[in-house]
């Protein structure tokens, strides 16, 4: 019943933090301007973008990144940016003295300005994530950030992209097709970078999901969805922020396109997706109560019905994590030491999201590390929301048997239950 679920789940745990799977970024600062321009290429439709105003701590930003809410491109009201390109670097094998505990690059940028600003971070934190990643300021400076390695950009350019090395050369043409033309002209405006984006994106299995070209300086970034470079939905940063927090679907800024709608529905994620948009437009409660009636029908063709509610209750809690925390990822799902340090705080969609938890849990009896993962993930929901009793208790039985619980929930468990004593 869970195949589906489990294969994501698994996926995602094993990997760690997960990045764009294949994009090409680049910065460009020539003839007065600055801009930075990337295709995120990846496999699964549903752009969120998530504004997030300034507070006493931190500076307001724009956030682009898939339903987990993890940032994978974002600016500042400064016009500082930052986009992830996944790779493959083994952390074990380097030498990492003092890597941060949370997440590094989204404390620059709620913190910093410039990226001469960033380096008094970069320098002080060793940057800890298998991904690389290229940072650019509205001054023209960028900076290509890998593991014990950062690359200062030199000339008027720098492309950041991550196509693996087969005999001593790249498997793919994107970096160079980028350099070669930011390298061959003088220009530097949007129809030129747009030109560039089209040039380089992705088709296939792997898609450019979006593409976007931001106006460090202006604070203005143009965002293309599914590599159409005819329609543009525009971004005024600042004029945004002021409006307050909130998640969009990026697509909704879009009119209907065939392409796009049929890449989306043929997604494992479309049904727990549409549920979810359910729950937005029609309430929590009458949502969840019309589908786990549908569940407890047990008709076949609801085959996929319950491990879209799980992923549900868990889109809930990602929501409510990303709005009490200023648009940060939720560091627990990824075991990052930050993600311990829970501030209680109440919300109506960790109680919908306990609600599924239960029901699955209560259902499921064959695979008994799931059911304790639900445990695990309802004893985080308990321990938020201030219930620390019934926080031990869930904890309690999601470990209590070594070999019927994923490593992962092991080591959350005993990490929450040690805090809980």
């Amino acid at each position: 019943m869970y195949k589906y679920f489990l294969f994501i789940f698994i996926s995602l745990i094993s990997s760690g933090m997960n990045t764009a799977k294949a994009c090409t970024i680049f910065s460009c600062s020539r003839g007065g301007e600055t801009f930075a321009a990337a295709n995120e290429d990846d496999m699964t439709p549903f752009t969120r973008i998530w504004y997030n105003p300034a507070t006493k701590d931190r500076y307001g930003s724009i956030s682009f990144g898939a339903p987990d809410m993890q940032t994978a491109a974002a600016m500042n009201e400064y016009g500082l940016f930052y986009d992830f390109a996944a790779a493959n670097y083994d952390l074990s094998k380097l030498n990492l003295q003092n890597p941060y505990k949370g997440d590094l690059m989204w404390e620059i940028l709620g913190k910093c300005k410039t990226v001469k600003e960033a380096m008094v971070y970069l320098k002080k934190y060793d940057y800890a994530i298998s991904a690389k990643v290229l940072l650019a300021d509205k001054e023209g400076n960028s900076v290509v950030i890998t593991p014990g390695k950062i690359t200062e950009k030199t000339g008027n350019f720098q492309v950041n992209s991550n196509c693996n090395m087969i005999n001593g050369k790249l498997s793919c043409r994107r970096p160079d097709i980028a350099n070669e033309m930011l390298a061959a002209s003088k220009e530097n405006n949007i129809g030129f970078l747009k030109t560039i984006l089209d040039k380089t994106h992705q088709e296939g299995e792997l898609n450019t999901l979006y593409s976007t070209i931001c106006d460090l300086k202006k604070g203005i970034i143009y965002v293309y969805l599914f590599h159409d470079y005819n329609t543009v939905y525009k971004i005024d940063l600042k004029s945004e922020l002021k409006k307050g927090y909130r998640i969009e679907n990026l697509a909704d800024h879009f009119p209907s396109s065939f392409a796009y709608e049929n890449f989306s529905k043929n997604h494992s994620l479309y049904l727990k997706e549409s549920i979810f948009q359910e729950i937005q437009e029609k309430g929590a409660d009458i949502t969840i109560d019309h589908y786990i009636a549908e569940s407890e029908k047990q008709d076949p063709k609801n085959k996929n019905l319950d491990p879209a509610l799980l992923e549900v209750a868990l889109q809930l809690v990602k929501y409510s994590w990303n709005e009490h925390n200023s648009g940060a990822m939720w560091d627990y799902w990824f075991s990052k030491p930050d993600g311990y340090d829970i501030k209680p705080y109440k919300d109506a969609r960790l109680t919908s999201a306990e609600k599924l938890l239960k029901y699955l849990s209560d259902k499921e009896d064959k695979d008994l590390k799931l059911r304790n993962f639900m445990y695990e993930i309802s004893g985080f929901i308990n321990f938020t929301q201030g219930n620390t009793i019934a926080a031990k208790d869930f904890y309690e039985k999601a470990i209590s048997n070594t070999a019927e619980a994923y490593p992962v929930t092991l080591v959350r468990g005993k990490e929450m239950l040690s805090r809980l004593k």
